[in-house]
């Protein structure tokens, strides 16, 4: 859930940890989202073609992981940030029955432009699904 408050850029310190954040992973929001994204591609809906690939079951998308990337990030820092850029690598795959916890870091900022860098990582129990960096501006 995304906070009503927005961080401002003058109580940011480089070192600060953002708020854990837990995201179930569902067959529901695994099917869902890559239809939204119109990401037919059958390994993120059809079961019997995934495992066809050699996978247990669906697997998430990209486009997903990346919205829920946003969505940790955008939570911690509130409405009023601005996203400058978003770069993420995916690794371990989310698949149904599992959680992907996010954690993250301020790990530079830049009082001329008000940019904060976070570090992320989305970890499920194989190991990280997703690593990156978010930098955003804050009022």
């Amino acid at each position: 859930m995304t906070s009503k408050n927005s961080k401002r850029f003058d109580d940011v310190r480089p070192g600060e940890a953002l708020p854990e954040l837990a995201i179930p992973i569902t067959t529901t929001l695994i099917a869902s989202a890559a239809i939204a994204t119109r990401d037919y591609f059958p390994g993120h809906h059809d079961m019997e073609a995934a495992q066809q690939l050699g996978s247990p079951h669906v697997f998430m998308n990209i486009l997903t992981t990346s919205g829920l990337s946003q969505r940790f990030v955008e939570g911690w820092a509130g409405p009023a940030a601005r996203f400058k850029d978003l770069k993420i690598k995916l690794g371990a795959p989310n698949y149904p029955g599992d959680t992907m916890t996010f954690s993250g870091e301020v790990v530079r900022t830049d009082a001329a432009s008000r940019e904060v860098e976070i570090a992320l990582k989305g970890k499920n129990s194989m190991g990280s699904h997703v690593t990156g960096t978010a930098t955003l501006v804050l009022p």
